[in-house]
């Protein structure tokens, strides 16, 4: 069988509409406006986009610094490198540490879950340098690590000087890798996660709230950190769940404490309105193959993929597989054949790699020669 250079093959269609029934309308209406330096906001499960102003300009993180801070522990934990249960000796260095504090005492040895819970849920600038300290000898040493994990990460416009977001010339990020990291931790430590989510906790008698106010106005909110400095502005990096969807936002720079809250929770609000995330999972269609032991050949999508559409769009929409150009044998198990595509109202909305899910062994010579001649 001949292929053109693409075929195409309407496979599905996940909707029938009746006979007189005017066509579905969606209407994506434009991000609303944010009062803020930049911001970004994405579907976590499909890393789409969903609206963003200036989410590469360089700014400076503030506290949104003991996000990485809190991803090395974590690594390290996991690593067995080190261990909620460390005693943590606070250095001079530490307790000095000006800002935002949990207010530990120098000298004194602290268990290293105290002090995450203190830089997570109060933001203190002591135990991140205390945190940095025991980890890496100094916080120096232990901004190394920091940005060798983002570089892993992909966050290419980030770099970190200290641990706890105090200023620092050579410190920046940007909103797009702020939200990179967001969801790598989200990702990577489901066990520590929810501590974001904690709106208070008590150290040496003093009781301090979580400084994210979306988590009391806002319960689908679950995370992730604030931060201030008069150079960076107020920033607030959060995190929601709702309608099986979760998206994560980044705004930088606002103007105060109620306005990144306010941008904040408008643009989470815009993107659960009019957006949704749809599951790819076990696709799997008999496709027309050349020059092969049998006349078909199964392709499907691999393992769980995410796509974001406008709401309620995917149910209207059509399944089309785009093949590669002359499919023939022989073929292996896991080599991409082409794409699916799902397609509403004839514009492709989502292109997912098609790959074959069985080997493809070649035709004898005979066969291939009857098959090329027609017989």
């Amino acid at each position: 069988m001949h292929f053109s250079s693409v075929s195409k093959l309407l496979i599905t269609s996940l909707a029938t509409l009746a006979l007189n029934t005017q066509a579905a309308i969606f209407i994506t209406p434009k991000a609303p406006d944010i009062n803020a330096a930049a911001y970004t906001v994405l579907d976590y499960n499909s890393g789409k986009t969903l609206a963003s102003n200036n989410a590469h300009e360089k700014r400076a993180p503030a506290s949104l610094t003991k996000l990485m801070t809190a991803y090395v522990v974590f690594q390290l934990i996991n690593d067995g490198r080190a261990s909620l249960e460390d005693e943590v000796r606070i250095s001079k260095k530490a307790w000095k540490t000006g800002g935002s504090k949990s207010f530990v005492e120098v000298g004194k040895n602290i268990k290293l879950e105290i002090l995450l819970k203190g830089m997570i849920i109060q933001s203190g600038n002591d135990s991140a340098v205390a945190l940095a300290e025991h980890i890496a000898g100094t916080e120096g040493t232990f901004a190394t690590y920091m940005n060798e994990y983002a570089r892993e990460l992909g966050m290419k416009n980030s770099r970190f000087e200290n641990a706890s977001g105090l200023p620092h010339a050579d410190q920046h990020t940007t909103a797009a890798d702020m939200a990179i990291l967001a969801a790598a931790t989200i990702r990577d430590f489901p066990e520590f996660y929810p501590w974001y989510a904690e709106k208070e906790f008590t150290y040496h008698g003093i009781k301090q709230r979580n400084r994210n106010k979306l988590l009391w106005s806002d319960h689908t909110v679950d995370g992730l950190k604030t931060g201030f400095t008069k150079k960076a502005g107020y920033n607030l990096t959060a995190s929601a769940q709702r309608v099986g969807m979760r998206l994560i936002s980044v705004v930088l720079g606002s103007t105060g404490v109620e306005a990144r809250t306010a941008q904040t929770q408008k643009i989470l609000d815009y993107g659960f309105r009019f957006f949704e995330t749809q599951n790819l999972k076990g696709i799997a269609k008999e496709v027309p193959i050349s020059s092969a032991t049998k006349d078909t050949l199964k392709v499907g999508t691999t393992g769980d993929t995410n796509i974001t559409l406008a709401r309620g769009q995917y149910k209207l929409s059509d399944q089309a597989i785009q093949l590669n150009s002359n499919l023939s044998a022989p073929i292996n198990k896991g080599d991409q054949v082409g794409h699916l595509l799902i397609q509403f109202e004839g514009k492709t909305m989502a292109k997912i790699p098609l790959v074959a899910l069985e080997d493809a062994e070649q035709a004898g010579f005979f066969s291939r020669m009857l098959e090329k001649v027609g017989l």
